[in-house]
């Protein structure tokens, strides 16, 4: 994904034979959450996601830059079992966009966030961090966008509360690759 205007990449992959299905996630939205609710945490690392609705409960958390062509690394296709935090974006909890990805699937098939149809707005997703406490979020928004049209700004922007981002590939595969990215837009609520 390329921080300065692309999506997350890497998603199936060329020859993959037992992908998951196609996913399509219709456009969902909540109201935020009370912004007096979750004052910003510390900092913290994550080292946990649990996001129930998915059945995902994972851990550790792999921390990712930029490669080369300044797009988002991914976890590699050995480790689709496991998040990672991208850490040009601030620590899960933090006054501001945290930034997590986890693939859908990979050429070795479905990976950790293969039931992500299964999340809705307001459901919980927690990040366990390396101070031991755990920052809880709740989903807000559910948007599924062709990775020609990713939303940078939308994802990456300032945002003056803590918030959470946690993007997946979706939709067919073309050319190896899924189409389109599926980003969930989380407030933290405690």
């Amino acid at each position: 994904m390329t921080v300065a205007g692309g999506a997350v990449v890497g998603c199936a992959g060329q020859g993959a034979a037992a992908l998951a299905p196609d996913v399509r996630m219709p456009h969902a939205s909540a109201a935020p959450a009370d912004r007096r609710a979750a004052p910003p945490m510390a900092a913290s690392e994550p080292v946990r996601l649990v996001v129930p609705a998915a059945g995902v409960d994972a851990g550790p958390v792999l921390r990712l830059g930029l490669d080369p062509d300044r797009e988002l690394q991914v976890p590699s296709a050995e480790q689709a079992d496991r998040p990672g935090w991208y850490t040009g974006s601030v620590t899960p909890g933090e006054r501001g966009a945290a930034v997590l990805v986890a693939h859908y699937d990979t050429a070795r098939g479905p990976a950790l966030l293969r039931d992500v149809a299964r999340i809705k707005t307001g459901d919980p997703i927690e990040v366990g961090r390396a101070d031991g406490t755990t920052a809880r979020f709740a989903v807000r928004e559910i948007q599924q966008v062709d990775k020609k049209d990713f939303p940078t700004n939308k994802v990456y922007g300032k945002t003056d509360r803590p918030e959470l981002r946690l993007i997946t590939c979706g939709g067919p595969v073309r050319d190896g690759h899924r189409t389109d990215n599926i980003i969930l837009f989380a407030d933290l609520v405690k």
